[in-house]
């Protein structure tokens, strides 16, 4: 069945037509829920949340635009809500910290440790880390997201940052921290 087609029946309100959307999107969704959850079993929820906010305002979709886009922005706003409820998301404003730069050996960190350790990070610094780097906002972009400064979105990504930096040193210094803590 076309896109637009499995849209349009989706639009109707068709259960096999949102079976086969979610069949067809619910991967890839799911890597987008992982990055902004800080387990796996909360990138589940999320997605599933996501998918009854697509199910419900898919008549909103217009067709302008990628419409893969179109799932994973409310993916990430689905994610966002949850860690946006009162005290989750408590964002530190730390004015004035410099940039980090990380190296990684590449061959000496496989993904599932980046991702791991991403997810480990507090809410507050995998949200902006996450927005910024992994999705590519703007601190601007990421200030009206979250409700916070522009300043508090570009310290909260050099202390996500920091935290990374010190965890993959640890990790090239001690190759068995990684694969023991899988």
């Amino acid at each position: 069945m076309s896109l637009d087609r499995l849209i349009d029946n989706c639009k109707k309100k068709h259960v096999k037509a949102q079976e086969e959307l979610y069949k067809r999107y619910a991967s890839t969704l799911f890597s987008v829920c992982l990055k902004y959850a800080s387990s796996y079993a909360d990138a589940e929820d999320i997605l599933q949340d996501a998918f009854m906010i697509i199910f419900d305002k898919i008549s909103q979709y217009k067709g302008q635009g990628s419409f893969e886009g179109w799932l994973k922005r409310i993916a990430i706003n689905t994610a966002l809500q949850r860690y946006r409820k009162p005290g989750v998301l408590n964002l530190i404003n730390e004015e004035n910290i410099r940039e980090v730069e990380v190296e990684v050996e590449e061959e000496s960190i496989n993904l599932d440790y980046l991702l791991r350790i991403i997810q480990e990070l507090p809410d507050r610094y995998r949200m902006v880390f996450n927005l910024y780097v992994l999705d590519g906002y703007s601190h601007r972009e990421i200030s009206e997201l979250l409700e916070i400064s522009e300043g508090t979105s570009k310290s909260n990504l050099a202390r996500s940052r920091q935290i990374l930096k010190d965890k993959i040193e640890v990790t090239q210094k001690h190759p068995l921290n990684q694969s023991q803590t899988r």
